[in-house]
């Protein structure tokens, strides 16, 4: 075994030489936001000590300079022998749930589950009184093989399918033994664990249930086996009592999944009188419209951008990312997560910092620079151009999406009485700067952050008939923004930004 030393997280690790670092790193909380196939810069690790020769790869991506300076693309390289590395220290801001909610009491425990494709969140609940006894939260393994879904997608068709299957089990059935771990410690040996109800998009339900991914890899990308899906702690290889009934909650189309269908279900937009949204801005987008009446969703491929990813310094929510860009008398200020040095830019941040570029007029209604290259925003993190276009691209699916939908009802957005925001972009997100940039266009008090709805739904099927879910499911069309004759020229409309709000 070789010595690794990590900066400035002061950590130092046991590894065998020759060991890819893409596999030592990633627990670590390092990303691989390509999947380790050298594509990005995302991965950049600086060399303190120990040798790591530069490759072709890097050549290409990294700079003269930045090679010279000892950087190099940790998914390149394996452990050489003695080592010591510098790089951020990234923790995870997983968004949890403490909500109170109404429920029939049941015998025993539950386990909730959120299989986001970032973030993984985890609940276990006492049946009895709905108190949460324990609470698990960590990033999705599979992220390493790439950070978003399509990349997803694109390493299972290639081969990986059965890995992905493989991490994302085993690394849900650590985090329920843990919990249940958790529960003995404090004394609740009497408690039996019953369900352990899992909720994610079609994707991950497809991976999580070995389920022929190739469908969602090509138009009209349809879930070939969309339902609920039924395993034992045995089938899935988990460590826990015999007779735990796994489910995986049913999707509703497209990439669709039954995370929102579990947002349908906490929001309690399937039962209300009036028109609701419900938007789920994180690695994919999710809109749904409804009422008791009628529900229709969709889905956009909007997410890589509110999640950081196509950003030039682009990052999730961790420490180092600007968060929170404003406008002080005439300068711009940003907050880092974490303090320190800026690193990177976050979703929130980059919504923010567009806005703030709206305000100044240092970005035009079309998305354009005025007599600007770049737009400093903390330390060495910058906007540039193609960062607002990415927003652009965004943003524009996102709004014509909800406009296509309000429309198939007869309303316009300014008629929807409620617009839940769900997700951690969606709690962490200026409703100020989103309607600033025209993501938001409807008032602002019909806005509502409505944090984790899909940990929140999960909770909510543990107390139910998993026959109701299916029924709910049922009542909910899925709508295809491609099939749909106007929308390029409503996305193309929503591309641009407000000329004044």
């Amino acid at each position: 075994m070789a010595t690794l030393k990590l900066s400035p997280a002061d950590l130092q690790l046991d590894v065998a030489p020759g060991t890819p670092l893409q596999d030592v790193l990633f627990p670590q909380g390092v990303e691989f936001p390509c999947g380790g196939r050298g594509h990005c810069k995302g991965c950049r690790v600086k060399v303190l000590k120990g040798q790591l020769p530069v490759g072709e790869d890097e050549k290409i991506l990294l700079t003269p300079g930045e090679r010279e300076s000892g950087w190099r693309l940790a998914c390149r390289h394996s452990m050489p022998g003695e080592l010591e590395l510098e790089l951020a220290q990234w923790e995870a801001a997983i968004l949890s749930d403490q909500t109170a909610f109404a429920f029939t009491p049941r015998a025993g425990l539950g386990i909730a589950m959120d299989l986001g494709s970032t973030t993984i969140a985890a609940q276990l609940l006492d049946l009895t009184t709905g108190n949460v006894l324990a609470v698990q939260t960590m990033l999705n393994a599979q992220a390493r093989h790439g950070g978003d879904i399509m990349s997803r997608v694109e390493f299972a068709l290639h081969g990986g399918q059965m890995e992905l299957q493989r991490l994302v089990r085993e690394q849900l059935g650590e985090m329920a033994s843990r919990l249940l771990k958790a529960n003995l410690k404090f004394k609740q040996q009497n408690s039996k664990l019953n369900r352990v109800v899992i909720v994610g998009n079609t994707v991950m339900h497809h991976l999580f249930c070995g389920v022929n991914i190739a469908p969602m890899a090509a138009h009209p990308f349809q879930p070939q086996q969309p339902g609920r899906c039924k395993f034992s702690p045995g089938e899935l290889g988990w460590d826990l009592p015999d007779g735990v009934v796994v489910e995986f909650l049913p999707c509703l189309g497209g990439f669709v999944g039954s995370d929102i269908l579990a947002g349908i279900v906490a929001c309690g937009l399937h039962a209300s009188h009036e028109l609701m949204a419900l938007m789920d801005l994180g690695t994919n987008g999710e809109v749904v419209v409804g009422n008791r009446e009628k529900i229709l969703c969709t889905s956009t491929a909007a997410g890589p951008a509110f999640e950081g990813a196509r950003i030039s310094q682009g990052m999730r929510a961790a420490t180092g990312a600007i968060s929170e860009v404003t406008v002080e008398a005439g300068l711009i200020s940003g907050r880092v997560l974490g303090g320190g040095e800026a690193r990177g830019l976050c979703g929130s941040g980059l919504v923010d910092a567009v806005a703030a570029g709206l305000e100044l007029n240092w970005i035009q209604p079309n998305g354009h620079m005025a007599n600007r290259g770049e737009m400093p925003l903390a330390g060495p993190v910058c906007l540039r151009p193609r960062d607002v276009r990415e927003l652009q691209l965004a943003k524009g699916a996102i709004a014509a999406g909800l406009k296509i939908l309000a429309k198939q009802f007869g309303i316009t957005i300014h008629d929807l009485k409620k617009v839940h925001l769900a997700g951690a972009f969606g709690n962490y997100i200026s409703r100020a700067s989103a309607k600033k940039i025209g993501l938001l266009r409807m008032p602002l008090a019909n806005v509502v952050p409505a944090g984790n709805t899909a940990l929140l739904g999960a909770k909510f099927a543990l107390f139910e008939d998993a026959e109701k879910w299916d029924a709910i499911a049922q009542r909910v069309q899925h709508i295809s923004l491609n099939d749909d004759e106007s929308f390029q020229d409503i996305y193309a409309e929503e591309m641009g930004f407000p000329a004044a709000v």
